[in-house]
């Protein structure tokens, strides 16, 4: 079912936005981020400074994949280009505090919640309890995580999509 080409996307009815949606792929998630680095080497020292317990999937001599549980930010060593200050992505955590603090003492540059590696990848460090994005309780367990509770706000953004957790 579609629409005419020249259709005002206003009058699409709730059946035939419902009936395009549901033949359409979904996106389900983000499986690994991937960031170039001057060094694979100084990367990992400045990811096991902000998370000592990092645990790695893989490393070559020129690259490494830092395991986050279903997930896993891949580091490719390479000739890093130049950054947009407004490139990043958003890394989960359960202490954004802790993490920002030794971002900072390690001499990144921090803005708020949002850190620079010495590359200039940059990504926002966000507490698990105060978005949407969810993790399987078994998941969570083999990241010795359990216990993590999701904000009142968070609850409701996940309750306004049908998601009851």
């Amino acid at each position: 079912m579609g629409l005419a080409p020249d259709a005002d996307p206003g009058e699409r009815n709730t059946a035939e936005l419902f009936a395009l949606i549901s033949s359409m792929a979904r996106a389900i998630g983000i499986n690994h981020v991937a960031l170039d680095v001057g060094s694979v080497s100084e990367a990992l020292e400045f990811w096991r400074s902000l998370f000592p317990d990092l645990q790695l999937r893989g490393r070559s001599s020129r690259m490494a994949f830092i395991d986050l549980g279903d997930q896993f930010v891949a580091l490719f060593e390479n000739d890093v280009e130049p950054r947009s200050e407004h490139r990043h992505f958003g890394l989960v955590v359960d202490d954004v505090d802790a993490v920002v603090a030794a971002a900072r003492e390690l001499g990144a540059s921090v803005r708020g919640n949002n850190v620079s590696d010495p590359w200039g990848n940059r990504f926002d460090v966000v507490a698990y309890g105060d978005v949407q994005f969810t993790k399987a309780e078994p998941v969570l367990r083999a990241q010795k995580a359990t216990g993590l509770e999701k904000s009142e706000a968070a609850l409701a953004e996940l309750r306004e999509k049908g998601i009851d957790v």
